[in-house]
């Protein structure tokens, strides 16, 4: 099973219901589904009542001699997105390419990222924030944006810590003489309990 899209396929159908639609032969001057798109795989259809305000556009299977598409989601119809109720009477059954699928459609700013939500579902990353990097999220599901060293050391002399796991944090450059020390856990300045720069000098003199 797979995928498939292809120009002029069109055929016609007098099924009623929401149920899988069987065709009844090709347009002239179309191809039918099995010509056009094969024997089980999936494409996406439009369905148009040619006598009442009736269609529907989703995501078809064909079954396995493609006399039959079931309508395996609805993307939009005239039933407030639902599976349409067909009356009796002819419908035009194509291949479309929904406009929600498409590219155009999905990135709406530059610097957006476009990602798979789910099989053949595009989605929109919005772009990150300045220096940040792209990464995996937690749930391995999707991308997202992420703290880079660049984007958290904003002045010299800043040191990275962990400040818990796979969690990047800045400490601010201390002052002089200050040595680097743990509190609670967490790296931290404090003043220098040893010998000076001036005592070391004095001694020296002295010596």
């Amino acid at each position: 099973m797979a995928l498939v899209l292809n120009d002029r396929v069109k055929e016609t159908t007098t099924t009623t219901g929401t149920g899988a639609l069987t065709f009844a032969g090709a347009v002239s001057g179309f191809e039918t589904f099995a010509a056009g798109i094969g024997n089980s795989n999936t494409t996406y259809y439009a369905i148009a009542h040619t006598s009442a305000n009736e269609w529907e556009v989703g995501l078809g299977t064909l079954a396995g001699d493609s006399s039959t598409i079931t309508r395996t989601s609805v993307i939009s119809s005239s039933n407030s997105d639902s599976a349409v109720d067909f009356a009796a009477g002819t419908k035009d059954v194509f291949c479309t390419f929904p406009a929600s699928k498409t590219m155009d459609m999905t990135l709406t700013t530059a610097g957006d990222t476009l990602y798979a939500s789910s099989a053949n579902t595009p989605a929109r990353l919005a772009v990150g924030t300045a220096r940040y990097t792209l990464q995996t999220n937690s749930g391995a599901t999707a991308p997202e944006w992420a703290a880079s060293p660049q984007s958290i050391m904003t002045a010299t002399g800043d040191i990275l810590y962990a400040s818990g796991a796979n969690t990047l944090a800045k400490l601010a450059k201390g002052s002089d003489d200050e040595v680097l020390t743990l509190a609670s856990g967490i790296p931290s300045w404090a003043a220098s309990g040893g010998v000076t720069a001036g005592f070391c000098i004095a001694m020296s003199i002295a010596l």
